[in-house]
């Protein structure tokens, strides 16, 4: 090749040539190939004083939030997890990660995989396979606002591009924080008669906020510290003029949120990972679950930095709003912006929160449309009640319970006794129930049965909003589904009407997410399509709630489950099968 190189006596020939070459070197190159993504990960309680207040947090490989998972489109990622919790088991599940051909990795302990057992190592491995921002965090009690939590950025392949542009790349996670640990809060929501979590005492940002140690006395010495670097501000630094995208989690045990940069306009441009029509707020309603990419462009007075700030919304709340600081570069990051923090929307005004989740459409060209007709409907009345003596959350006036063997296990490895078989309600008394009172729901129960959905279909899942067992009192309720995306195809006030409300569908271009907010005395209708072989989590975000029974299951194709890792198994009925 080298000689012929020389021999050659014509610019043309030679432009030939090294165009030969160019092919030559191009198509014997390897192809490029996705990428197995390893961590190692050990799980352990630190004390930390993310608020100031000195607690028990906890933390992956000494970090709380954990580490981030940056990814491409299609790679594997391989978590290794040692629990060193010592005396607690621990599960974690991929927040939007739909687990196609690995459902037993989805990481939600009694429903996919047994816990993993303190001092054992359990090794997650799973495909990303569509770009976006993502989360992941505890499944295994209430152990996620105990700080075990982080955030998913999956990128798109190597020269392609997402219909909008930015110049830098950031995720933050907003989140509650309280002082009781996860233990206190469980025995009080499982107690006679009955102790609510309350309101928390904090908002972090990025894991950090600020408590007044002033304001309770009886905190003993030592336990708060308003000087401890565990509670500086969070800072997020940026060069004027230039354009950042910011993806935006939360991950809150209670609290829906509004979230601003003081001055600045946000452009949303993302939600749970799919493109949406761009569209401008100035505060980004945000509940437990969702996941945004906003654009914001630094183009205030750079002279001085701005606030970030996070309110608790649709609660009437005690907790002071959380605080960052967006620093404009090179003005000090520890300097505090010359101006009174932003207060925030009124918690109880819901119009703007509505018109947020209606505001949320598909990006056409990146979306599918959904299918146009449902093969079954299934009416989620959300309910608060008694049963025994214990307050719960309940689905059509039953309430959810795990059974101590996964049902991934259970069902194929034919363990059927192992939970209730009686299929729970698709409807509820629509005609007779007054969703605006204080309901008697005296038949109310709790069991651990599924709904077992016919393999790809499409199943409609309406969520209907009603009182608690306070007076005049609906909460607002996020709602996530494990292994699917699903079309957000419509949101109403008032009694859901089957007959009239489903001409008012959008079925054009119906946003697609993983978390929806279910708002106070109104519903929220979700069109899925039941493809994905396994047994799946759709239960309010919130923990206190799903810990009070506010959940259901869903299976579908499981005869096109793989073989099941032994390392998923181990108790309930399956203590004898082999764990390596």
């Amino acid at each position: 090749m080298v000689e012929a190189f020389y021999q050659c006596r014509s610019s043309l020939a030679l432009k030939l040539l090294l165009l030969s070459l160019f092919v030559l070197v191009v198509t014997s190159a390897p192809s490029v190939e996705a990428r197995i993504r390893r961590y190692r990960w050990e799980v352990k309680y630190e004390y930390r004083s993310p608020d100031c207040y000195k607690k028990l947090v906890m933390t992956i490989n000494g970090r709380a939030p954990g580490p981030t998972i940056i990814a491409q489109q299609g790679d594997t990622i391989v978590v290794e997890l040692k629990n060193s919790l010592l005396t607690e088991n621990v599960a974690i599940h991929w927040h939007g990660i739909r687990q196609i051909g690995t459902p037993w990795f989805d990481g939600t302990e009694g429903v996919t995989q047994c816990p993993i057992l303190p001092g054992d190592t359990f090794t997650y491995k799973f495909v990303v396979d569509r770009p976006g921002t993502y989360l992941y965090h505890a499944h295994y009690g209430m152990q996620r606002q105990a700080g075990l939590y982080g955030s998913i950025r999956v990128a798109l392949p190597d020269g392609e591009s997402e219909p909008f542009s930015y110049d830098y790349d950031r995720s933050i996670i907003l989140n509650d924080w309280y002082h009781k640990s996860t233990y206190e809060q469980a025995v009080g929501l499982s107690s006679k008669p009955f102790v609510w979590v309350g309101e928390p005492q904090s908002l972090l940002i990025q894991g950090r906020g600020k408590f007044d140690c002033t304001s309770s006395p009886s905190i003993g010495d030592g336990l708060c510290n308003a000087s401890s670097p565990d509670c500086s501000p969070y800072t997020m630094t940026v060069v004027p003029g230039k354009t950042y995208r910011l993806r935006i989690g939360s991950l809150t045990a209670l609290a829906a949120l509004s979230f601003e940069i003081e001055g600045h306009n946000m452009t949303v441009v993302e939600a749970d990972g799919h493109n949406v029509e761009p569209f401008v707020v100035k505060n980004l309603f945000i509940y437990s679950g969702e996941t945004y990419s906003v654009l914001i462009k630094a183009d205030q007075n750079p002279s001085r930095n701005y606030w970030m700030s996070s309110k608790v919304v649709s609660r009437n709340s005690t907790t002071p709003n959380g605080l960052a600081i967006f620093n404009y570069y090179p003005n000090h990051p520890r300097r505090n912006p010359p101006t009174v923090p932003p207060a925030g929307p009124l918690w109880n005004d819901l119009a703007p929160r509505l018109a947020q989740s209606n505001a949320i459409k598909s990006h056409q060209g990146y979306t599918l449309p959904p299918p146009l007709k449902s093969d079954r409907v299934i009416v989620l009345l959300n309910t608060q009640n008694s049963i025994n003596g214990y307050r719960r959350w309940s689905l059509n006036n039953v309430s959810f319970n795990f059974p101590h063997t996964p049902y991934l296990i259970a069902l194929k490895e034919n363990l059927l006794h192992s939970f209730d078989q009686t299929p729970p309600p698709d409807n509820y008394d629509v005609a007779n129930y007054d969703i605006y009172s204080v309901a008697n729901n005296t038949n109310a129960t709790a069991s651990n049965s599924i709904y077992r959905l016919q393999f790809n279909t499409t199943v409609d899942i309406v969520l209907q909003n009603a009182n608690t067992m306070n007076a005049n009192n609906s909460e607002t309720h996020p709602w996530h589904l494990h292994g699917h995306d699903f079309w957000v195809l419509g949101y109403g006030t008032g009694k859901f009407d089957v007959n009239s409300d489903p001409k008012k569908y959008n079925l054009v271009n119906p946003s697609m997410k993983n978390t929806v907010p279910l708002h106070p005395y109104g519903w929220t209708a979700l069109r899925i399509r039941a493809d994905n072989p396994g047994v799946w989590a759709f239960h309010c975000h919130i923990e206190s709630h799903f810990y009070m029974g506010m959940g259901v299951v869903f299976e579908e194709g499981i005869e096109r489950v793989g073989r099941l890792p032994s390392s998923v198994m181990g108790c309930g009925a399956t203590k004898a099968f082999h764990r390596p």
